[in-house]
């Protein structure tokens, strides 16, 4: 759910995500709120995952990493993107625990159209090198 990473470090991230027809979190023409959740989670894992790889490793390979939602905090959905719109996602990193092979965190992200807040959400994740 990530068409392009404009800006990472390692406390924030940028992202956009162009909504398509064919995407499998849209519905009637919209983007569903499942599919804003799973948006806000990819575009907050840029930042805790990429301490699993090497800084000329823009491939990934041999990189076996696994994450996911542990916890939703806090989500508020104030609309449904439709087919065509670009969003735009920023996150931001709130806390993070750090320990041989895996990280917990916790992640603030706002999401948005061109013109409008679409969501805003407090999520914690797991991230594990398996």
């Amino acid at each position: 759910m990530v068409t392009k990473i404009i800006d990472l470090n390692k406390e924030t991230v940028t992202t956009e995500f162009k909504v398509t027809e064919d995407c499998i979190f849209v519905k009637d023409n919209k983007f569903t709120e499942s599919g804003i959740i799973e948006n806000a989670a990819q575009s907050c894992s840029a930042i805790v995952g990429q301490d699993f790889f090497a800084a000329d490793d823009l491939e990934g390979e041999g990189n076996n990493v696994i994450g996911f939602i542990s916890g939703i905090k806090k989500a508020n959905i104030f609309l449904l993107p439709r087919t065509g719109d670009t969003l735009t996602t920023k996150a931001k990193l709130l806390s993070n625990y750090s320990s041989g092979n895996f990280s917990i965190c916790t992640m603030e992200c706002k999401i948005y159209t061109e013109k409008e807040l679409v969501a805003d959400c407090i999520l914690n994740f797991l991230i594990q090198e398996v």
